[in-house]
């Protein structure tokens, strides 16, 4: 328990005994005003209550606290605010208490599941893969600290069409070449093949897309003509629109924007393409002194151009619409049509094909969960769980929990739960995403004894797992309560969004090099590693560079959308990891300095900064506690943090290694040391490691 929580724990006791009032809990702050004090209490609570002013309620409680408790060295009343000194001797032993018990966890006799990763194994691991994994490892982490037995698990997403994409591309267009080949890292080989996919998709798209515009249909088959005209007529109107909205334009103020608006706008029209596209081109060829200005010129153009660019916003979409209409036309998309139901019927080409390709890429995933430090307890297989599910279907039909309509399908109503009603099995008998995971989560708790269950699933599945839980909770299993979706925000670049099929995706292992390549850059720019063998600058480089990385991306409430700057995350300066892991490093050669530190700390009268740090070392437990029970590693980044610069304000103002007082330089040296092992334990549940010399 911290000093903040005995605190308002004794004033309870002190309040039931004064004034006989039960479960009274005032708040308690750390003094930051220039009153003496250590902490300040809130008693206006007690002013309608008691019927009597603040300022006396301050004196009476400070009276009766200083009888009743060895707490109180001192207090006073400042307008009804109870300012508190705490004598120092209970924050001696509260120090002590801490360091005695450093690393001691009770346990909880509870067993939480974390799932997170789960990728496709047709790409890559990305930006927003980094996330999820360094979320959920975290978490993993924490819920261990806070006295919780913890199985880390994945599933991987191993079948499905997305998949066979990737496969005919490659037996289209490979050649026969494999990873070893080429030189390749395997996932990363496999994802070229899903944007070479992609990139045939698009051109045979276009080519149908050309005859489906005159309705035309004799080369292509396709049972959505209706659905194509009904397109076509909104596309004719929306162009139509657009051409109009253009001719009655006034272009005298395009004149007043930079020469280079109009120049590309003559492109544009010339061409027939997008008028939304000036502003990026004219941005992509300014210099950087430019970029505020071409900023508000952008504004300005967008202004001008307001309601062709809704028309343009409009007709794009409809375009969009009807190529949807036509993939299912084009001949690559029935060959991976074809090649999934091969799969699912046990062609034996297919299969091993399949194998070898995911094999090559669980290889690249393995790199880069270990650069990446993270790991799994247990791993499943879409490919393995995809038929579970379909034994609790028929059970949930039984109970009258799910009904079947006439074509044989399967639904879940959800209405008396706000919610919709929800597909569960196809008319063709096949299952869905939602049965799998009902499958999954029932298969999870028969096999292993768990109390929780924790998907770390960004927030565009929001829905997804609302539905999963209650369609859980009306088939009567108990534990449904106990499944939590720990929903986070998207994570972007300062270019924006990422997308897979166009290859445009910010690579895991492209975004680690480039952070490790900026720590390396840093630390020969500082100098101060060149006593260090080759392989010890290396690892120190990694260290400091995936620690910037991690940090940045933890640092962030996990329900928040948030942007990564990499060249942010890597300041020594500021809420960042390396200025962390840098004071870590500082405490290290102060101690390698001091050659031997006291295991007991001496009795001494501390001063504000050593109070102050006293009471974030003693927090630390609770804010594990807290972030535990949150599923935020947030608390706790921000709390090595603030602990950092406790530490850092102490290591200013206290002389430690010349104090001629011997039991003074001790105690420093003590708790130079538990700040130091506090930051590395704190590192280590965000999955950060710490390096000596910086």
């Amino acid at each position: 328990m911290n000093i903040k929580d005995i605190i308002e724990e004794k004033l309870s006791e002190v309040i039931l005994n004064v004034y006989q009032l039960k479960d009274i809990k005032l708040e308690v702050q750390e003094n930051k005003t220039e009153f003496e004090g250590d902490f300040t209490v809130v008693t206006f609570p007690l002013v309608k209550q008691l019927k009597k002013n603040p300022e006396s309620i301050g004196v009476e409680l400070g009276e009766a606290f200083t009888a009743q408790t060895e707490l109180l060295e001192s207090f006073n009343v400042v307008k009804g605010f109870l300012n508190v000194k705490v004598r120092n001797q209970f924050f001696v032993d509260n120090f002590r208490s801490v360091h005695s018990n450093f690393g001691v966890i009770e346990k909880k006799d509870q067993t939480v599941m974390v799932e997170y990763s789960s990728p496709n194994t047709n790409k890559p691991l990305h930006l927003g893969h980094i996330r999820n994994n360094l979320l959920g490892f975290s978490v993993a982490q924490i819920l261990k600290e806070a006295g919780y037995d913890v199985i880390k698990t994945q599933i991987i997403n191993d079948r499905g069409i997305h998949i066979c994409k990737s496969m005919l591309a490659w037996e289209k267009f490979g050649k026969g070449e494999t990873p070893e080949t080429t030189h390749t890292k395997g996932d990363k080989f496999v994802g070229n093949y899903y944007v070479e996919f992609d990139k045939e998709l698009k051109r045979q798209v276009n080519i149908i897309y050309q005859d489906f515009r005159n309705n035309n249909f004799t080369t292509f088959d396709t049972n959505k003509k209706e659905e194509v005209a009904n397109l076509n007529e909104k596309i004719n109107l929306l162009e139509t629109k657009k051409k109009e909205s253009l001719e009655n334009l006034d272009y005298s103020e395009v004149s007043n924007l930079d020469a280079r608006f109009k120049a590309e706008l003559d492109t544009v029209l010339n061409d027939d393409s997008l008028i939304s596209s000036v502003p990026g081109s004219v941005q992509k060829s300014a210099k950087e002194e430019e970029a505020d200005l071409i900023k508000k010129q952008t504004v300005t153009f967008n202004t001008i151009f307001k309601d062709v660019l809704e028309i343009e916003g409009k007709l794009e979409a409809e375009k969009s619409n009807l190529k949807e209409v036509c993939k299912p036309s084009t001949e690559i998309m029935k060959e991976a049509q074809k090649m999934l139901l091969d799969w699912e019927n046990g062609d034996e080409k297919v299969r091993n094909l399949w194998a070898e390709m995911n094999s090559w890429v669980y290889k690249g995933f393995n790199e880069t969960y270990k650069k990446l430090g993270v790991d799994f307890d247990q791993v499943q297989y879409e490919s393995n769980t995809y038929i579970l599910g379909k034994d609790l279907i028929q059970a949930g039909l039984e109970k009258g929990v799910l009904y079947q309509k006439e074509d044989g399908s399967v639904w879940c109503d959800l209405t008396d739960e706000g919610l919709d009603q929800k597909l569960l099995l196809r008319s063709d008998g096949t299952s869905v995403y939602m049965t799998q995971d009902l499958g999954t989560a029932v298969e999870r708790f028969k096999q292993n004894n768990i109390q929780k269950l924790i998907y770390t699933v960004g927030n565009e599945q929001d829905y997804h797992f609302q539905v999963l839980f209650k369609i859980m909770k009306k088939l009567g299993y108990e534990w449904a309560d106990q499944l939590y979706h720990l929903s986070y925000g998207m994570v972007e670049l300062p270019e924006g969004k990422m997308k897979s099929r166009e290859g445009t995706v910010v690579d895991a292992d492209d975004l680690m090099k480039e952070m490790y390549e900026t720590a390396k850059s840093k630390a020969q720019e500082l100098g101060k590693l060149e006593t260090l063998s080759d392989e010890e600058k290396e690892a120190s480089y990694e260290t400091v560079g995936l620690g910037a990385l991690k940090y940045f991306m933890l640092k962030v409430d996990p329900k928040k959308k948030m942007l990564f700057n990499p060249a942010e995350s890597i300041d020594f300066n500021g809420n960042t990891g390396p200025f962390i892991q840098y004071t870590y490093a500082r405490i290290q050669s102060l101690l390698s300095k001091a050659g031997t530190v006291q295991t007991e700390a001496a009795d001494i009268t501390l001063n504000q900064s050593e109070k102050e740090l006293t009471m974030q070392l003693v927090n630390f437990k609770t804010v594990v506690a807290k972030s535990a029970e949150t599923l935020s590693p947030a608390l706790v980044a921000n709390y090595v943090y603030d602990l950092v610069k406790a530490y850092n304000s102490f290591y200013q103002n206290n002389p430690i290694l010349n104090h001629e007082d011997e039991n003074v330089k001790q105690f420093r040296l003590t708790i130079s040391d538990l700040t130091a092992k506090t930051i590395k334990k704190s590192l280590e549940l965000l999955g950060i490691g710490t390096v000596n010399r910086m």
